[in-house]
Order: structure tokens, then C-alpha cells, then sequence
């Protein structure tokens, strides 16, 4: 992988989750080494405890929070509440089954590496999308072809 003219993240705000640090590799490292895979499966296992510990947060406070309101605007007020709740914890199971469908590529060697072309995703784009499955090439092209069609 050509290194050169690259400018690696620095920020820790563009990682998915906290406390771990971005990875800058070095010169000639070869792409998707062992340390590169163990980067992002720290980073992918991370992630998905922090949505699962969201996901048993949100269910304890639906049970805290449930009362049964007389007022029938407190009680619409509630289940709208609980029905946005609901709704983003969708979106986060949904985000653990890519999560896991990442780790299994990564288990088999298939990781990191665009599933139209083939060519290299880049560390930059896994860094701040881990379940990354196309390079910015392919993916560009895929959203222009779905804006295209929507028309």
C-alpha cells in the first residue's frame, strides 16, 4: 500500500467508539496485517459491547420509566418517547449484525478489501467506518445509482 502523501487520523472523535487510538502505520507496512486486523477487531468488538450495553440501558429505563398516566397527553407523550427509543435501538441491532457480519469477514480474510473491485478499502475509510464493505469508488457510484433511481 502506498503510504506516501497520506494523512492519517489523529482525532480520536473520528473512531466509532472511545479509548482506542487511531492507527498510523508505519512506512512499508504491508495492508491488513496482523496488528491492522487486530486494530479493527479491537475497534469492532468495542463497538458493538458499547450498543449492547445501549440496548440494556434503554430496557431498564423503559421499565423504570413505564407508568400508566391518567392524562392522556402525558401518556401520548411516553409512548411517543419510548417509540423514538425504540426505533434507534432498531437501527443499533441492526448496526450489531453488520458488526458481526465484519468480524466473520475478518475471521475468513476478507476484510478490508472492496467487495465490487476488490481493491483495497483504506485504512483512513475503516478507520471511521469499520463495516466499510465497498471503496469510496464503488460506494460513490452505488449512491449516484440509487439517487438515480429513486427519481
Amino acid at each position: 500500500m502506498a503510504t506516501d502523501n497520506v494523512a492519517y487520523l489523529r482525532r480520536k472523535s473520528a473512531l466509532p467508539v472511545e479509548g482506542i487510538e487511531p492507527y498510523i502505520p508505519e512506512p512499508g507496512e504491508e495492508y491488513m496485517n496482523e496488528k491492522q486486523l487486530e486494530h479493527f477487531r479491537n475497534i469492532l468488538v468495542a463497538w458493538k459491547k458499547s450498543l449492547m450495553e445501549e440496548v440494556d440501558r434503554t430496557v431498564d429505563h423503559m421499565k423504570e420509566d413505564a407508568t400508566n398516566f391518567s392524562d392522556p397527553a402525558d401518556r401520548a407523550t411516553q409512548e411517543e418517547e419510548f417509540a423514538l427509543e425504540l426505533r434507534a435501538r432498531d437501527r443499533e441491532r441492526k448496526l450489531i449484525r453488520k458488526i458481526e457480519k465484519t468480524i466473520t469477514r475478518l475471521d475468513e480474510g476478507d476484510y478490508g478489501y472492496c467487495d465490487a473491485c476488490g481493491i483495497e478499502i483504506g485504512l483512513q475509510r475503516l478507520e471511521v467506518r469499520p463495516t466499510a464493505e465497498l471503496c469510496i469508488d464503488c460506494k460513490t457510484t452505488q449512491e449516484i445509482k440509487e439517487k438515480q433511481m429513486a427519481v
